[in-house]
């Protein structure tokens, strides 16, 4: 299961332009390459997942509307064979900021998080060195 799916991308950015991305053979037969789709989808989830692996249990058992639309512009810029518009391009800087946001933890998603790992105790432990310096060791200088 993917984040995003081909009505995702139709609903986001027109059937028209996913064509236009996708029917690359020279023949057009001017329908959307759901295979093309698929794998731009794939690659989206893929680098969503190395941002998110550290922070939440991947993988997704919810997917919030926030990565469905990262997913989303991740894909379409990976559709671009070609340079994309200045739009895309922005919204794709975008996404990978607040990727980095929500792997640095300043962008928590509303779902089940990574237990961070536990010691096993309750608090904070200090271990000393050796005094090398003690009353007996001093004798001769005091």
């Amino acid at each position: 299961m993917t984040y995003a799916t081909q009505d995702d991308l139709i609903d986001r950015v027109g059937e028209r332009l996913l064509i236009d991305l996708t029917d690359r053979e020279e023949q057009q037969s001017l329908t959307i390459d759901a295979d093309a789709v698929a794998q731009a989808l794939g690659h989206a989830d893929a680098e969503i997942n190395g941002y998110l692996a550290d922070r939440y249990v991947l993988p997704l058992s919810e997917v919030p509307p926030t990565i469905v639309d990262l997913a989303c512009v991740l894909a379409i810029w990976r559709l671009h064979t070609y340079e994309p518009t200045s739009k895309i391009k922005a919204d794709y800087d975008e996404v990978q900021r607040k990727l980095r946001e929500i792997a640095r933890g300043m962008f928590r998603l509303p779902i089940d998080g990574v237990e961070p790992a536990n010691t096993g105790t309750s608090g904070a432990q200090f271990t000393d060195r050796e005094r090398p310096f003690t009353e007996t060791s001093m004798k001769s200088f005091i």
